[in-house]
C-alpha cells in the first residue's frame, strides 16, 4: 500500500508538471468600445460635389518614399501591421484587411482600427493601344500612399498577442509591400536595439559617412533620396 501511494503521488506531480505553460496574460484594463469593433468600410472612391470634377495628379512619388514621421507609433500599445517599405494601397488590398480582420477577431473582447485613409490619389490611365500624346488619360482608380514605418491597422482588446499574430501575419503577406506584425513591446525593443548598434558600432566608414563625405565621388551616381536616407529606405 505504501508502494502504490508513492508511485500515485509521483503521477500526480508528473502530471501538473506537464499542465503548467507559460502564456502572456491579456490585458484587462482595455475598455471596449460598444458602437464599432471591426474596421469600418471604406469608399472605393473619394466622394467630391456634384459641381467639382474629380482633380487629377501627377506621380508624386515623394508620398512613398522615405520614413513615415507623424503614424508611427501604435495609439493602443496594443498590436498591428507596419509597413516595412512604401507602397500604394488599392481599394481591393483595404477590402482584404478589412473582411480578413471580422472573420477572425470576436468582438466581443477585440476590436480594431484603421491608421491609413481611404483612397485618394487618383492614378490615370490610357486605354490599349492609343497613340502618346493627347494629355493626360482618365482616373482608373484611387490608391492610399504609404510610406515605411506607417502603422496600418491597430487590433486591441482582452487578448495577448498569441491570439492576433496569426492572422495578422496572414494579412501582413498579402499586402503590396513588405509589412510586419508588431506589438508595443517588440516594436520598441526594436527601436532601441537599432539605437543600440549604430551607436555601439566600431568601424568608422559607415555608408552614412561615406555619403556625408563624398568618398570616391558617390555623389555622382547615388541617388538623392539615399543622401537624405542614407540607404535605409528606397
Amino acid at each position: 500500500t505504501r508502494m502504490a501511494g508513492v508511485l500515485f503521488s509521483r503521477q500526480m506531480c508528473q502530471t501538473l508538471v506537464r499542465g503548467i505553460k507559460n502564456v502572456s496574460v491579456a490585458r484587462r484594463d482595455i475598455e471596449i468600445p460598444k458602437e464599432r469593433q471591426k474596421l469600418r468600410f471604406l469608399n472605393k472612391v473619394p466622394q467630391y460635389p456634384g459641381s467639382i470634377r474629380p482633380p487629377k495628379m501627377m506621380k508624386r512619388l515623394d508620398l512613398i518614399r522615405g520614413e513615415e514621421e507623424i503614424h508611427r507609433d501604435l495609439l493602443l500599445q496594443q498590436y498591428g501591421i507596419i509597413a516595412k517599405r512604401g507602397g500604394l494601397l488599392r481599394h481591393g488590398h483595404l477590402e482584404m484587411i478589412r473582411m480578413g480582420i471580422a472573420r477572425k477577431i470576436n468582438p466581443n473582447k477585440m476590436f480594431a482600427i484603421w491608421r491609413v485613409d481611404a483612397p485618394w490619389k487618383p492614378i490615370t490611365k490610357k486605354g490599349q493601344g492609343k497613340r502618346m500624346g493627347g494629355g493626360k488619360g482618365p482616373i482608373d482608380h484611387y490608391v492610399t500612399p504609404v510610406k515605411a514605418e506607417r502603422v496600418i491597422i491597430e487590433v486591441g482588446g482582452k487578448c495577448s498577442f498569441e491570439e492576433v499574430k496569426p492572422f495578422l501575419t496572414m494579412i501582413a503577406h498579402k499586402l503590396p509591400f513588405p509589412a510586419e506584425v508588431v506589438s508595443h513591446e517588440t516594436l520598441v525593443a526594436s527601436r532601441l536595439e537599432e539605437e543600440r548598434f549604430e551607436r555601439e558600432n566600431i568601424n568608422p566608414y559607415t555608408f552614412k559617412y561615406l555619403i556625408q563625405n563624398n568618398m570616391m565621388g558617390c555623389h555622382n551616381w547615388i541617388r538623392n533620396i539615399d543622401k537624405k536616407y542614407f540607404g535605409k529606405y528606397h
